[in-house]
C-alpha cells in the first residue's frame, strides 16, 4: 500500500478519463491489488482482495492529501469498488457522482456508470486501441464485434468511417451505446444489432465486406464466448467478411492466456491473415508479465494462399 501512497504524488489529473494507477500489473509489490481511475469528476478506487476498514481510511485520507487542492478544496469525489471472492461492492466513500455521468476521452464523449457493477462503460485499458482505429478508419466500412457500448464504433465515425455495425448479445449495452453516439453528433453512420455473433453470420456478410474489423470478446463469459474455445469457431469465419487488404483487430484481455496462443489461433485457422503488430497498451498498465496484460494484435487479410 504505502508505494500507491507514494505513486500519488506523481498523479495528475486531466480531462480525459484514465487510469491513474494500475497495481495489478505487478510493478508495486503490496499493492498489487489496487487500481485508481479517473472519471471526472470522479476517482475510482478499486480494491481487488480484502482489505480493512482502516487501510480504506488511510487510502481515502491519501487520497484526500493528494487531490484536494487540484479541486480548489472541494470534498474529492470518491467511489470505492471492493472485489473479492466473486462478489463486488461499491459506495461512495465522499463527494458525488454525477447522473448522468459523461465523460470525455481523445475528443469524444462517453456515458459512465460507476455504481453499476464492474463494467462501467468505457474499458480504460483499451483508450490506445480506440485512438488506433480513429487514425485508420477514414473512408472504410466497419464491423465492430461484441460492441459493448460502441466505444470503437464511436471513434471509428470521428475519424471519418464511412460506416459502422456493431453488434453485441447485450440489447442494455448496445442502447447506451446508441446514446454515446448522439453524444458525439452522429445520429447516422452507424446501425446496431442485439445478436448473438455466432448466430448472425448471414445478416454480417449482407453488409460486408468490410475495411476493418474489431473484436474485442470477453474472455470467459458463459453463454458469450468462452475463448479457448470459440476463438477458434469466430477465427474460421472472420476471413470471409474481409475485404482483400482488409485490418483486423484481435483483442484477448485474458491474464492465463498467452500471446502465442491468439497468434496460434490464428495460424491454424486463417492462413491468409498476416501478422502486422501488436498495439501497445497505454503506458500505466505495463505490466511485470505482457502475456498478462490486454493483447490487441493486427492482421491484415491477403489474398487465399
Amino acid at each position: 500500500m504505502q508505494l500507491f501512497i507514494q505513486a500519488l504524488q506523481q498523479i495528475t489529473l486531466g480531462e480525459d478519463a484514465e487510469r491513474l494507477f494500475h497495481g495489478r500489473g505487478g510493478m508495486f509489490p503490496e499493492s498489487e491489488h489496487l487500481c485508481l481511475d479517473w472519471f471526472p469528476p470522479v476517482l475510482l478506487l478499486t480494491s481487488f482482495k480484502e482489505i480493512t476498514q482502516d487501510e480504506v481510511t488511510r487510502l481515502t485520507e491519501a487520497i484526500n492529501q493528494r487531490f484536494s487542492s487540484a479541486v480548489q478544496d472541494i470534498p474529492v469525489n470518491l467511489v470505492f469498488q471492493h472485489r473479492c471472492g466473486g462478489q463486488t461492492q461499491t459506495q461512495v466513500l465522499q463527494g458525488e457522482v454525477p447522473e448522468p455521468h459523461y465523460v470525455m476521452e481523445n475528443g469524444a464523449k462517453f456515458q459512465v456508470h460507476l455504481l453499476r457493477g464492474q463494467n462501467h462503460g468505457l474499458f480504460l485499458d483499451m483508450r490506445a486501441g480506440r485512438a488506433w482505429v480513429k487514425q485508420h478508419a477514414k473512408q472504410r466500412k466497419v464491423l465492430n464485434l461484441f460492441a459493448y457500448t460502441c466505444g470503437f464504433s464511436v471513434m471509428a465515425l470521428q475519424g471519418g468511417a464511412d460506416e459502422v455495425i456493431n453488434i453485441d448479445m447485450s440489447k442494455g449495452a448496445l442502447s447506451i451505446g446508441k446514446q454515446n453516439h448522439l453524444l458525439n453528433d452522429f445520429a447516422h453512420g452507424a446501425r446496431f444489432f442485439g445478436h448473438d455473433i455466432f448466430k448472425s453470420w448471414g445478416k454480417l456478410t449482407k453488409f460486408g465486406p468490410y475495411d476493418l474489423i474489431i473484436a474485442d470478446p470477453p474472455s470467459n463469459q458463459r453463454g458469450s464466448f468462452v475463448a479457448t474455445k470459440d476463438y477458434a469457431r469466430l477465427l474460421k469465419r472472420l476471413p470471409s467478411l474481409l475485404a482483400e487488404q482488409g485490418d483486423l483487430l484481435l483483442c484477448l484481455n485474458a491474464p492465463e492466456l498467452d500471446i502465442a496462443f491468439l497468434k496460434q489461433q490464428v495460424i491454424d485457422q486463417c492462413p491468409t491473415l498476416e501478422f502486422v503488430e501488436q498495439l501497445a497498451n497505454p503506458s500505466v498498465f505495463i505490466d511485470i508479465d505482457p502475456n498478462k496484460a490486454l493483447k490487441v494484435l493486427r492482421y491484415r487479410h491477403q489474398s487465399d494462399v
